[in-house]
């Protein structure tokens, strides 16, 4: 290969630094995933109805990721091709974590957590697109997991962050009209700040590589407008190499179970741990404490264990080491139902680490090795497809499972998932990685 058109190496700080605007991104998934439900409870919204409540995540990934993925595909500007979505996409999400606190009925916060959405997703894709652009394939392992590390620790600092209030004197009973918690409306609006400078930051530091002559007549070459953008998607989808379609079966399993779990645990622990199942108790806003602080050790692990996958991962396989831990997580979901002491909660937190650190590193590894480098966004933006669509199943299903199958208890919501997570497991040994052919250039380490 001709080494001078072949990526630089980046060094160490370089890749963290890359990746720092997905330590705020992720902070507002955290944010979303620790308070959403909570948030919707009291407004008034009932369990059985929070899946429906919560489908903006899913759909705003369904339609967004694969569009802007394709766009990006698609843009040359002089910012570069994926910089201008991360900026569109993080003063949307800036904004709508500033506002969403200061919801005042279910329809607005609906309402606001749609944009809050858009924005996250507007981003999300660019961003995982950008780590396979800037990189070059022999450094994708450290860069997609350093996005996992930083996805750990965003949302534990994410989750942890009202029980800090509250160790700094904030009173986790003092509410607004609305029974929204001042230490929600904290967060989220530390979530706003940090969304918008670290992306910031990122695109500052280390910009996007300038497109080749050969990129830009390439770019430049293809159609233009909405129908040819869908055509794209379909296209890449007809397309689709077989690995990633055998990774959508384990998506399937991981994203259900995944869905499960953000959506019911706080419940869970509130009727196993303190006793409860009213939304406006005490004891329910220390469940909801009590999941921030379990959330946060999990993302810890999540963190730890996405830069000790780095090596393993490149010894073993990055399909070995995410079917290991997607055990792991499927054992500790099948345990947490059943513990009713809190410090017991965190156990099982280990093994939702693991398998949280690798849902976010190892499958993107697997993903960047098997799909035409010219064609990442769209394909990145089809992979989160298979993200979305899982928790949307998840979203029009358990309404209708919750109380003749379930039981009406949240307990049994979380155990499915781990039945699932296990089935994911299985799944992603069948898949086969690398992109055939494939020879690492000669490069520099800048």
């Amino acid at each position: 290969m001709n080494q001078a058109i072949a990526k630089p190496r980046l060094s160490v700080p370089r890749v963290l630094e890359m990746n720092l605007g997905f330590l705020g991104l992720q902070f507002s998934f955290g944010l979303q995933q620790g308070n959403m439900a909570p948030i919707y409870s009291y407004l008034g919204a009932e369990e059985a109805s929070l899946p429906l409540l919560l489908l903006a995540g899913p759909v705003t990934g369904l339609l967004v990721q694969p569009v802007i993925g394709a766009m990006s595909d698609r843009t040359a500007s002089k910012w570069g091709r994926r910089t201008p979505y991360f900026l569109i996409g993080a003063v949307i999400c800036s904004l709508g974590l500033f506002f969403m606190p200061l919801s005042a009925s279910l329809l607005m916060a609906v309402s606001l957590l749609w944009i809050l959405d858009a924005g996250n997703n507007i981003t999300m894709e660019p961003y995982r697109a950008y780590v396979s652009d800037r990189l070059d394939q022999s450094q994708h392992q450290i860069g997609f997991l350093t996005q996992a590390a930083f996805t750990g620790l965003a949302q534990m600092l994410a989750y942890l962050t009202p029980s800090l209030l509250v160790w700094a004197g904030m009173d986790q009973n003092w509410v607004d009209s609305h029974n929204i918690p001042y230490t929600a409306r904290a967060a989220f609006m530390i979530g706003s700040v940090l969304a918008l400078v670290t992306i910031l930051w990122s695109v500052w530091r280390v910009p996007e590589l300038p497109l080749t002559e050969a990129e830009r007549a390439r770019i430049q070459a293809q159609p233009g407008g909405v129908a040819a953008t869908l055509a794209e998607i379909v296209d890449a989808i007809r397309d689709m190499p077989v690995a990633m379609r055998k990774l959508a079966i384990m998506s399937l399993c991981q994203w259900y179970a995944m869905a499960a779990y953000w959506y019911y645990v706080i419940y869970a622990i509130a009727r196993s741990v303190y006793g409860t199942a009213d939304a406006t108790s005490d004891g329910f806003r220390s469940a909801v404490l009590t999941n921030g602080e379990v959330a946060a050790f999990y993302n810890f692990v999540a963190f730890v264990a996405a830069f000790a996958m780095v090596p393993l991962s490149r010894r073993f396989g990055a399909g070995v080491m995410h079917a290991l831990c997607l055990t792991a997580a499927g054992a500790a979901m099948l345990t947490l139902p059943h513990i009713t002491q809190k410090a017991m909660l965190f156990l099982p937190a280990i093994g939702i680490g693991l398998g949280w650190g690798s849902i976010m590193g190892n499958p993107y590894i697997i993903l960047a090795g098997s799909i035409p480098p010219e064609r990442t966004g769209v394909y990145m933006g089809i992979f989160n497809m298979m993200i979305v669509i899982p928790m949307m199943l998840f979203s029009l299903t358990v309404p209708f499972l919750y109380g003749p199958v379930l039981g009406g208890d949240p307990r049994n919501v979380l155990m499915l998932g781990g039945v699932l997570m296990l089935g994911g497991a299985f799944a992603v040994l069948w898949v086969r990685e690398g992109r055939a052919g494939y020879v690492a250039p000669l490069v520099q380490t800048v």
